[in-house]
C-alpha cells in the first residue's frame, strides 16, 4: 500500500503519523514528546497531555482555535505554551516537535551542542543548533527562553536538562530536521566510545558540494515493462525495510537495482525514506533520467560502478549509527574480529571523505568483487552485491558487527583472528 503524501494529510494525522514514528523508533516514551501543526486559519492542532503516545488516534489531537477555543476530548499538551510562543515569533515555522530522544537528552545534560559539521547533510537539514536554559516545563518562562532562541533564527533548539524542540516549514521538515539530529548525536556517541570525532571543515564540505555533477538530461519517453516494475517494487520493500531497522534515516539513504546492461533503478532525492512509493524511484536508461524526476545525488557513482563492475547489481548507500562510529572517527572496521563478517564483506576500506569523484583511492577504484563494501569518512558507508537482498544483507551483518566492535570496545582490547584462520575461511567459503 502507497502512503499518502505526507502534505496533504490533515493536520491530526499527520500528528498520528508523526508521533508515532517517533515513539516505535525509540525517541520518546509513552508519556513523553509532543508534536503540532498551525494551520493557514492560525489554528494549532496538538498533540494530548497524558495519552499514550505509541496509540493515538486523529481524534485524540487537540484544535486550539486563533482565538484561544479549545477543541478535543483531551487536555491539550502541558508544553503548548511554548509551540505557541515559536509559531508567534517565527511565523515561518508551520510545525514544531518536541521529544526526549536519548542521544540528544545526553547533550542536554552535558549542555553541549552536536557538532554537526561531523557529516555534511546533517549540517544542511539541521542548520545551526541553538540552546536554551532551563525552566520549569510547561511554564510561561520555557516558552519564552526556547522562544527567543528561535526568534535568533535557529530551528533547532537543545532544551538545556531536557532535551529537544525542532521547527519546520511543514511536518516533513521538522521530522527530517529531528530525526538527522538525533542520529547525528548517537554517531558522535558512538564515535566516541572507540576514538577521536573528526569534523569537516565548512570549506572542505562546500568543496565537495562543488564537485557534485549536474543533474542528468530527461529521457524522451519512458516505459514500465513487467521486469522494471518488479524492481521498483523491491527497492521500494527494501528501503522501508532499512528505515524500520534502523539502517536508513529519513534524510538520507540511497538504493539502486540494475535493470537492463547498464540501465538501472534508484531512489530518489527529497523524499521521506520511509514513505517510498513506487512512482517516487527514478529509471536512469542511458545516462538520463525519468521526465520530471529528480534522481539521488549519488546518481553518477552509482552509474560508474555499474558501468566497471558487470557482477555488480545492486548498491546501497546509507548511514547507520554503528558504522557511522568508524566514518566518523577514520578507525579501522576490523571484520576479521567476527568470521562470519570476513566471508560476507572481507576486508572494509575507509576512503577519504570527497572519494567520490577523484584521487587513488576512490570508491571507483575499490570496489570489486573481493571488495564489495566501503566506509567513506563523514559521509556513509556503500554495500555493492549482486541481488539486492543479498546487498541488504551484507548492510545488516556490517551494522551488526560494527555495533559488536563499539560496545566490545568498552570491555577490553580486540582481537581479530589470524591470517591462518582467515586462509581457512578463504578456502572453504570463498574459493
Amino acid at each position: 500500500m502507497n502512503l499518502l503524501d505526507i502534505g496533504l494529510m490533515h493536520p491530526r494525522d499527520q500528528i498520528v503519523l508523526i508521533i508515532s514514528r517517533i515513539y516505535k523508533n525509540g525517541m520518546t516514551t509513552t508519556s513523553g514528546g509532543n508534536v503540532s501543526i498551525i494551520d493557514d486559519q492560525g489554528d494549532i492542532w496538538v498533540t494530548p497531555s497524558g495519552i499514550d503516545k505509541g496509540a493515538l488516534g486523529p481524534d485524540d489531537i487537540n484544535c486550539i482555535k486563533a482565538d484561544g477555543t479549545i477543541l478535543g476530548k483531551h487536555k491539550p499538551s502541558s508544553e503548548f505554551p511554548f509551540h505557541s510562543a515559536i509559531y508567534k515569533i517565527r511565523p515561518d515555522l508551520k510545525a514544531i516537535i518536541h521529544a526526549h530522544p536519548p542521544a540528544l537528552v545526553s547533550f542536554s545534560i552535558a549542555r553541549v551542542i552536536p557538532d554537526t559539521n561531523v557529516i555534511p547533510q546533517a549540517k544542511y537539514v539541521c542548520g545551526p543548533i541553538g540552546f536554551a536554559p532551563y525552566a520549569l516545563p510547561g511554564s510561561e518562562e520555557l516558552g519564552e527562553n526556547i522562544a527567543a532562541v528561535f526568534a535568533e533564527s535557529f530551528d533547532a533548539v537543545i532544551m538545556e536538562n531536557h532535551g529537544t524542540v525542532v521547527g519546520g516549514t511543514d511536518m516533513k521538515d521538522a521530522y527530517q530536521r529531528f530525526e538527522t539530529l538525533e542520529f547525528c548525536a548517537r554517531a558522535i556517541i558512538n564515535a566516541k566510545t572507540i576514538g577521536n570525532v573528526k569534523s569537516l571543515t565548512d570549506e572542505q564540505i562546500e568543496s565537495f558540494e562543488a564537485q557534485i555533477p549536474r543533474l542528468q538530461p530527461e529521457i524522451q519517453g519512458v516505459e514500465h515493462p513487467s521486469d522494471e516494475r518488479e524492481k521498483r517494487e523491491e527497492i521500494m520493500r527494501i528501503v522501508r525495510r532499512a528505515c524500520d531497522q534502523g539502517l536508513m534515516i529519513s534524510s538520507y539513504g540511497t538504493v539502486s537495482v540494475r535493470w537492463r546492461g547498464n540501465d538501472f533503478l534508484i531512489t530518489p532525492t527529497n523524499v521521506l525514506r520511509w514513505n517510498i512509493t513506487l512512482d517516487d524511484i527514478v529509471q536512469i536508461r542511458d545516462g538520463r533520467r525519468e521526465p520530471g524526476k529528480i534522481p539521488s545525488r549519488a546518481t553518477w557513482l552509482h552509474q560508474e560502478i555499474y558501468r566497471q563492475n558487470p557482477h555488480i547489481n545492486s548498491i546501497i548507500l546509507t548511514q547507520s549509527p554503528y558504522l557511522m562510529a568508524f566514518s566518523v572517527t577514520g578507525n579501522k572496521f576490523d571484520v576479521r574480529t567476527i568470521p562470519e563478517s570476513w566471508i560476507f564483506l572481507q576486508d572494509v576500506p575507509n576512503v577519504p571523505f570527497g572519494s567520490h569523484f577523484a584521487g587513488v583511492d576512490t570508491i571507483l577504484n575499490l570496489i570489486s568483487k573481493d571488495t564489495p563494501a566501503v566506509i567513506i569518512e563523514n559521509d556513509s558507508v556503500l554495500v555493492t552485491g549482486d541481488k539486492l537482498l543479498q546487498t541488504f544483507d551484507r548492510l545488516e551483518v556490517a551494522e551488526f558487527s560494527a555495533k559488536s566492535l563499539v560496545m566490545g570496545s568498552v570491555i577490553g582490547d580486540l582481537k581479530p583472528i589470524g591470517e591462518k584462520e582467515i586462509e581457512d575461511l578463504r578456502k572453504k567459503f570463498l574459493s
